[in-house]
């Protein structure tokens, strides 16, 4: 059954702070060559075990991969034409990039570091989710107001979800098994079920214009939306059904990565401002908000040596970063 559940505000579970955010608790290590000089990075998605970091290289129609234990630039696939989404999949050995242009998924061998399938994806492919499961990719058709369904083992579409409106970042919950997206046209946070492929779910987003970055938490258990129009976080109880509460971001946010060991999360924006937040029991707490570099919008974490890195349009370099200490 369809439910349409309204958001409950409750202030106190999110920490609000404006202009007076304390800086980045971030420390820089380096900035390390990260190949030609790109009109625009976008997704980036770590593959924990073998320490490869993929990134959507929008602008050069490829897939940069940085090693972020050796600290050095360690290949490119190309022809992924204005690639946005990225997402590593450590069990299949595959890594699948939306290729935009194309309106096509790649599949990519990730120890060949080539394509080896193109799936149709709808009419604007963005951001992909992997639910395990069914062995399921769900991936963002931004513009063909839907999502579209993939079978990762047989490389073909499975089915088209349509969700009503223009449709920002999809992520899996391993908490409750579904795929949620955000609908973007009315700020809706979608929640689908994989058995079914139906939409089960539309929750209402207060105060967000343009959702469009999600993060799914799991402890507590949280979607974070980050509201592109209106420089706005949401935090949204998955469990109680409501919405908590909201925080000011830097300015056309996008891209959001979670520390789920350290409760760190980190959001980062096309305006070059990035927020760090702390998660966790008491709530969700701005630790600090300042600019870091042009367009610095792209943002991932390796949970293994909580480093933080940026791929940063001007100069090519993938900046490195180390946690610091959030405000006393």
């Amino acid at each position: 059954m369809l439910k349409m559940i309204r958001p409950a505000l409750a202030l106190s579970a999110l920490l609000l702070l404006g202009a007076a955010s304390p800086p980045l608790p971030l420390k820089l290590v380096k900035d390390v060559p990260f190949g030609s000089s790109s009109g625009r990075f976008d997704y980036a998605s770590l593959d924990p075990k073998t320490g490869l970091l993929f990134v959507a290289d929008l602008a050069g129609g490829h897939v940069r991969v940085f090693d972020v234990r050796q600290e050095r630039l360690a290949g490119s696939i190309d022809s992924v034409q204005a690639a946005h989404g990225v997402l590593a999949v450590p069990e299949l050995g595959r890594v699948y990039a939306s290729a935009t242009s194309a309106d096509q998924v790649v599949a990519i061998d990730e120890a060949a570091m080539k394509i080896v399938a193109r799936i149709p994806a709808g009419h604007y492919p963005d951001g992909i989710a992997w639910e395990p499961k069914g062995r399921k990719l769900y991936v963002s058709d931004e513009h063909g107001d839907s999502v579209t369904v993939i079978d990762a083992a047989a490389n073909r579409r499975l089915a088209t979800i349509p969700l009503g409106g223009e449709v920002g970042n999809t992520q899996y919950d391993p908490g409750s098994g579904l795929i949620y997206s955000n609908e973007q046209t009315h700020d809706v946070l979608v929640g689908i079920d994989p058995k079914t492929d139906r939409v089960i779910s539309r929750e209402a987003l207060k105060g967000c214009r343009g959702a469009h970055g999600l993060q799914i938490v799991q402890k507590p258990h949280l979607a974070l939306i980050a509201c592109e129009d209106n420089a706005t976080l949401v935090a949204f109880s998955l469990d109680r059904h409501v919405q908590l509460a909201q925080a000011p971001i830097g300015a056309d946010p996008d891209v959001l990565a979670y520390d789920d060991q350290a409760g760190r999360l980190y959001v980062s924006a096309e305006s070059g401002v990035v927020s760090v937040f702390q998660v966790g029991a008491a709530g969700v707490t701005k630790l600090g908000q300042a600019f870091l570099a042009d367009n610095a919008h792209v943002v991932a974490v390796d949970p293994a040596s909580h480093r933080v890195f940026f791929p940063l349009r001007k100069g090519a370099a993938m900046r490195i970063m180390t946690p610091g200490q959030g405000p006393s």
